[in-house]
């Protein structure tokens, strides 16, 4: 199973009167990374949620939200701030005896002052209830997650084995046309010589014969294009692994991309030099798809 690493996945969970809700997307990564945000005094748990998440995911970065919002029927207690409401009260004496000010405060005026109220909301839960919503809440989310970057991953790994039927088939092109090189050079070189000579001189079997066997030296591309024959099927053994391939399709690309440039170089033949930049086009696209797997 071929797995992207751009995903996203969610989960709802309640606890002692509040909604518990877990958001994690993925994007991609050079290495794993996962980041953790959740409120500050659930923290303690933040390792373990790590590491529940470095179990699922191999290679992207993972974002993980944790929110907590009370429920209309959770329980609430409300606190006055008894010092510093003394501290108001001091204040209100002070303008009285210093400054004369008149008039008095009232409940109402209190409550609105600020810092006075403070509503506590209670948590009716212990930590190994936390605990476990924590854990299947993620593991929930995952699974949304996996389910996204699985099927995203299908998709990709249709579109490569697409592009590689074609460079395939390009491939076979090379393999048609590299026998043909050494042919054609024997004959314009031939021709060229014949009319430079013009009858004048005499015409040297022996050294045509040398040059030609150099060219066809320097032009042999044999072993590149059997090189690539085991790219390719490396690649499409790759795509059907059950492991993360990301960075070994990396390397095959390169691979594959070096063998090319090689080919083009040696190459002293128009056929040979166009389906070379066919291939280099074609593993550009590859490379770009093979930059979301995992």
């Amino acid at each position: 199973m071929v797995y992207s690493m751009t995903g996203y996945g969610q989960s709802v969970r309640e606890l002692g009167g509040f909604k518990v809700s877990i958001e994690i997307k993925s994007v991609n990564h050079r290495y794993c990374e996962a980041v953790l945000r959740l409120p500050r005094e659930w923290t303690s748990h933040e390792d373990r949620l790590r590491r529940l998440v470095q179990q699922r995911v191999q290679r992207g970065r993972v974002d993980v939200f944790i929110n907590k919002e009370r429920n209309a029927e959770a329980d609430r207690e409300v606190d006055i701030n008894l010092p510093m409401l003394e501290a108001y009260l001091h204040a209100a004496q002070v303008l009285r005896s210093q400054y004369g000010i008149t008039g008095q405060l009232d409940v109402k005026e209190v409550l609105h002052l600020p810092d006075i109220v403070m509503i506590r909301e209670s948590a009716s839960w212990t930590e190994e209830q936390l605990a476990q919503c924590l854990n299947e809440g993620v593991q929930e989310a995952l699974d949304g997650l996996c389910i996204m970057r699985a099927a995203e991953g299908n998709h990709l790994a249709n579109d490569m084995l697409e592009r590689l039927s074609k460079l395939e088939l390009l491939h076979a092109e090379l393999n048609q046309w590299a026998p043909l090189v050494v042919n054609d050079y024997r004959t314009k070189l031939k021709q060229r010589l014949e009319q430079v000579l013009d009858g004048n001189f005499p015409f040297d079997e022996h050294k045509f014969g040398m040059e030609v066997a150099l060219f066809a030296e320097r032009s042999n591309i044999d072993e590149e294009l059997t090189r690539l024959t085991s790219h390719f099927q490396q690649f499409r053994q790759l795509l059907s692994s059950d492991e993360p391939i990301g960075r070994k399709l990396d390397f095959l690309i390169q691979e594959m991309n070096r063998e090319t440039n090689t080919i083009g170089s040696k190459a002293n033949h128009l056929e040979l030099t166009n389906r070379v930049v066919d291939i280099k086009a074609e593993l550009e696209k590859v490379r770009e798809q093979a930059a979301n797997i995992e």
